[in-house]
């Protein structure tokens, strides 16, 4: 077949009618088309099992100087809840902006394309308004450690480009990890301070990848940028470089007294988190444990300070909006509890760090959120295209002045049970934690944080607070209607497989 030769008359013509055609086409295509320079970029870093203990938090032990400084920057939400006390749950929620009975994702190793394949999520609305969308670590559900250096259980829609890294912490020191049961190491209470350095390690190599999506990023300023960052640590195992380990002595480590007493006033569902291992720890354990957990929160939080110095010295962090948290919280001996899924303080708070250009710097809002806020934040702040049925408030109008109080509430929710399940919900609202089990069939809590922020005081059964129960628990029942989809009823978790498509799923 013989072509006839193209002039450059055919070429002007062909640009002329190709820029016409995509400035004109409302949706998707037209903003990749016409992707504005002066659209904020997103760096996400979100931590694996992360409590408060974090120095801008006030702990006094913790060292985090390179979070800290992002809170020097941006505002620090004291109160903010996840939205179910389990890894895969939490991720689904958050990066949908749904809550669990609308995600239908109440376990882990379960994705929201499985109940609801429709939906766009964060990073996909991103992708979709014309950002590069990529994912360096754990977003979703990984089976950890097993599952490091492999997508675990990731969405293909979200990113156009994932990196999953896996450093001597996975490939050669497992042997060596001391863990309370043998060889087991992801849910297992279990730590190790290694002798090799932070870029051997998998979040050292996370930092690694994203400053270098970061430095291809700010050659391509003509389109910005979704980074998601998901860093290991302080998951177990709790490894970490052996000099993070020394800032801590095991002596020094706090534990907590008078357990015994606490528990007392407690309905059998607040301690279904209790492990058996955790009956094999004895005082030093415990201290060893803790001071490896919080030599992992500091091994991490010296990651995130590259990728802020990398951030800084390309130029790019003018224009780019911050978020700093953790899936869910961490027990270390509260109630007698260790990990997460409870419904305590302990277990359910996080850490939020939101820093964004023209919003407030160095500000602290008290005012309850959820992780469930991120999303509905995060597209008005970028002026991306959101799902109406988003479930999450905007937290901009709290990050302009912290003062703002919003919904006013954060809402968590937690499975118990064996052949007969059921929930617990608990209302966290600035002075009050109110908990019902089973609709309080099986027991409720209450908790005055203005007078016992460690909660230990059950006030549920007390008449003088009588009234406050009421109040509360009318609270909660009002709320939860809002959790589910409009037809009331939580999508069921198909096991089909389904074919990733990004424009339609």
């Amino acid at each position: 077949m013989i072509r006839k030769p193209i002039s450059m008359l055919d070429l002007l013509y062909g640009l002329w009618i190709f820029v016409i055609t995509t400035t004109s086409v409302s949706g998707e295509l037209g903003a990749i088309a016409v992707a504005d320079e002066t659209r904020p970029n997103v760096l996400f870093i979100i931590s694996d099992d992360l409590n408060n203990s974090i120095g801008c938090y006030d702990h006094p032990l913790v060292q985090t100087p390179n979070i800290d400084r992002l809170a020097r920057r941006g505002v620090r939400f004291e109160r903010a809840y996840c939205q179910y006390p389990l890894c895969g749950p939490s991720r689904n929620s958050m990066l949908t902006g749904l809550y669990p009975n609308s995600t239908g994702i109440h376990q882990n190793s379960q994705i929201f394309r499985q109940t609801i394949p429709s939906h766009h999520s964060l990073s996909q609305a991103f992708r979709l308004d014309g950002y590069f969308a990529a994912r360096v670590g754990k977003l979703y559900h990984y089976n950890v450690p097993k599952s490091v250096g492999t997508n675990g259980h990731d969405d293909p829609g979200s990113w156009e480009l994932e990196l999953n890294p896996a450093g001597c912490d996975r490939l050669l020191e497992e042997p060596d990890i001391f863990s309370l049961r043998k060889n087991s190491f992801g849910g297992t209470l279990s730590w190790y301070a290694s002798p090799r350095g932070d870029q051997l390690h998998t979040d050292g190599m996370l930092a690694d990848d994203a400053c270098w999506v970061l430095e291809r990023c700010a050659k391509r300023q003509d389109r910005p940028f979704f980074l998601a960052l998901g860093f290991y640590r302080p998951h177990t195992p709790y490894v970490a470089p052996k000099p993070y380990f020394e800032k801590y002595d095991p002596s020094e480590m706090p534990l907590v007294a008078n357990v015994e007493e606490d528990v007392k006033d407690l309905p059998k569902a607040a301690l279904g988190s209790h492990k058996k291992d955790h009956e094999l720890l004895t005082d030093p354990l415990r201290q060893q444990a803790i001071q490896a957990y919080f030599a992992s929160i500091t091994f991490m939080d010296a990651q995130v300070g590259r990728v802020l110095d990398q951030l800084e010295s390309l130029g790019l962090d003018d224009n780019t909006i911050i978020v700093f948290t953790s899936d869910h919280g961490y027990h270390l001996g509260e109630h007698g509890l260790w990990q997460k899924m409870s419904l305590f303080e302990e277990s359910s708070r996080v850490p939020m760090i939101v820093s964004a250009p023209g919003m407030a710097q160095g500000k602290v809002a008290k005012t309850p959120v959820g992780l469930i806020d991120l999303y509905p934040t995060l597209t008005e702040l970028c002026g991306v295209k959101s799902p109406e049925n988003l479930q999450g408030q905007s937290l901009v109008p709290i990050m302009k002045d912290p003062n703002k109080t919003g919904r006013g509430w954060a809402l968590t929710q937690v499975m118990r049970g064996g052949k007969k399940r059921f929930f617990g919900y608990t209302l966290r609202t600035p002075r009050w934690r109110y908990t019902e089990w089973d609709e309080g069939k099986a027991g409720s809590e209450l908790y005055d944080h203005d007078v016992d922020p460690r909660e230990q005081n059950n006030l549920a059964k007390s008449p003088s607070h009588a009234a406050t129960v009421k109040e509360l628990s009318t609270m909660i029942h009002k709320a939860l209607p809002q959790t589910f989809p409009a037809d009331g009823e939580t999508p069921a978790v198909s096991d089909k497989t389904w074919a990733p498509n990004l424009t339609d799923p």
